[in-house]
């Protein structure tokens, strides 16, 4: 297991389970018999977070250069997308509000400079939601965790 996350929605446990390729989503309404739905998304799953909205987890699939975006809501996969880069590692990403394509989530990558920025407002920006909208190339040549905060100018990597 990567990373576990709560769901903003039910009573759940957002799990990924790395070599498989899925995502769990464990309800401990009774912890004596817990429930697993199992979602297929990408194997090699690491780290991930959630988006401004605490609806969807987006997860990396770090040797497969992906990000894979769970809707904790719907209970599925919604998307599988190219990075851009070598190596997507979130930590548990960062969010903020581009002033062309609304809310963002961003990854950097291990394996280079690249900084991909998705698209993560499916009902406003219909358009760029669930696609990489920028790409920034970093000072370093790769990196490990990228942060900001509501109130900070900087992202952090």
């Amino acid at each position: 297991v990567a990373s576990i996350v709560a769901s903003h929605f039910a009573p759940e446990w957002v799990l990924n389970i790395k070599e498989t390729g899925q995502v769990w989503l464990v309800d401990y309404t009774d912890p004596n018999c817990p429930g697993i739905k199992m979602i297929e998304a990408e194997r090699f799953l690491h780290d991930g977070g959630w988006d401004s909205t605490k609806r969807y987890f987006l997860v990396a699939a770090n040797a497969r250069n992906k990000i894979a975006v769970i809707d904790a809501k719907e209970k599925k996969l919604t998307a599988l997308i190219n990075t851009g880069g070598i190596k997507p590692h979130p930590g548990r990403g960062a969010n903020w509000v581009d002033p062309e394509f609304g809310p963002v989530w961003a990854t950097g990558h291990i394996g280079d400079s690249v900084v991909s920025v998705i698209g993560t407002d499916p009902v406003n920006h219909p358009d760029s939601a669930w696609k990489v909208v920028r790409t920034i190339s970093a000072l370093s040549s790769g990196n490990l965790f990228i942060k900001t905060h509501p109130y900070s100018k900087w992202v952090w990597l």
